[in-house]
Parts: structure tokens; sequence; C-alpha cells
């Protein structure tokens, strides 16, 4: 496993809960410029944004596919923002297949990427895990809570954290939802068959001063998949 190589999924909402946040921006550039040792692939959603237009189109009775291609267009245009935002550090060209990405890191410290192409029942985290399989390297999911609960932790005032749990009981987990376009959890069903598949160690987390914990092998808040 290459533990100088992450893939970071970063949720649309983090970009743009309402009005892109400009503070988390830097924090997050900060972040990546602080840790010089490491190269980094940073998947980004639609989030609420796309979660607009996927709403839209289902009212208007459009097929799920139709759902989904607007959410990519959005995971897309997140990339292209976030790596004109980081400037030299950054990818110019936006990957649309994983062989591009190994080229990319040639020359850049971090590759931004949206959703590659249409799959079906397939999300941002999906394609975050799908990479991190690919490049053979750890997989961080950066959320908007600190890390895996037995039930929402915004509606359960009863929910219990979870710091660590293996890749199966995870699966199992996840396994019983129901895909939608445009969905919201921690980390969803096709990132969790295939780091259960290809053993990737992922860390869920909901801060960024824990990404530079975990980067830096200290201790964290969040909830470590693993064996």
């Amino acid at each position: 496993m290459n533990e100088k190589l992450w893939v970071i999924s970063l949720g649309g909402s983090r970009i743009v809960p309402n009005e892109v946040d400009e503070n988390f921006l830097v924090r997050f550039k900060k972040l990546i410029d602080n840790n010089p040792k490491h190269k980094f692939v940073v998947i980004t959603g639609g989030g609420t944004t796309a979660r607009k237009y996927i709403s839209a189109l289902k009212r208007l009775h459009k097929n799920t596919k139709d759902q989904s291609m607007a959410g990519i267009a959005v995971t897309r245009l997140h990339a292209k923002f976030m790596a004109r935002f980081f400037g030299r550090t950054a990818n110019e060209e936006i990957p649309f297949n994983m062989k591009k990405i190994p080229k990319l890191l040639i020359h850049n410290k971090v590759v931004f990427a949206g959703a590659l192409k249409y799959k079906k029942n397939n999300t941002s985290d999906g394609t975050a895990a799908g990479i991190a399989a690919f490049l053979k390297c750890p997989f961080i999911n950066l959320t908007n809570v600190k890390g895996l609960y037995t039930s929402n932790p915004k509606t359960h005032k009863s929910a219990k954290f979870i710091p660590k749990i293996t890749w199966k009981k995870f699966n199992d987990i996840v396994k019983e939802m129901t895909y939608s376009a445009g969905q919201h959890f921690v980390l969803d069903q096709s990132a969790s068959k295939i780091i259960m598949k290809n053993k990737i160690p992922t860390y869920i987390v909901g801060s960024l001063k824990d990404i530079d914990s975990i980067l830096r092998n200290k201790k964290f808040v969040g909830t470590l998949i693993s064996g």
C-alpha cells in the first residue's frame, strides 16, 4: 500500500454548502501544501448543488440515468473549480478515466477529478474507492460528521460513534441501503464493496485537522475501516 499517495473524497457540500466556502478552500489548500511528502488525488462530489438538479429532474419524471448525468456534470465542475483554485500545483486537464490519473500525478502534487464516467448505481465515493484500488493507496472520506455512527447523529441523539470497524461489518451495514441518485451517507454501497474486496485502509473524518493527523500518523478523531 503506497502511503505517500492518498485518495481523498471531498464532498461537494464542503465546497459549496450554500455559497462557495472560501474559508474552507483556503484551509484545505493549506493542508495539502503543508504535507510536501505526499501526493493526492481528490475526487469532488456534487453535494447539495447536484441534489438540487437531481431533485428537479426527478420531479420532471426523468429516469435515474438522466439524474445521475446531471450529478456527474456538477462533480466535474467542482473538480475544475478546485484545480483552478490550487493553480500550479494541480492539474489543468480533468481526467475522465483512471489511466490518465497516474500520468497527471507525474507533474502535479494534487490531481482533482469528478466522476469519470456513468456507471449504474455509482457515486463519487465509489469513484474515489475505485481509484484508491487502482493506485493501491489509502482512502480518506471527508464528510460533514466526525465519522461513522450507529444512526444519523443529526437526527438521533442516541447515535453512538464507531471509531473502528472491519470491511465486512461496514459492508453489511451499507448493503441494506437502497441506491438513489444523489444519495447522502458517509460512504456508499459501491465504495464499500471496493474497499472490502481490495482491502483498502479507509478513513472517515469530519475535519481537516484529523486528515492532517492521519497523514502524520498521529491520533485522530474519525472511523477507520480495515481488517
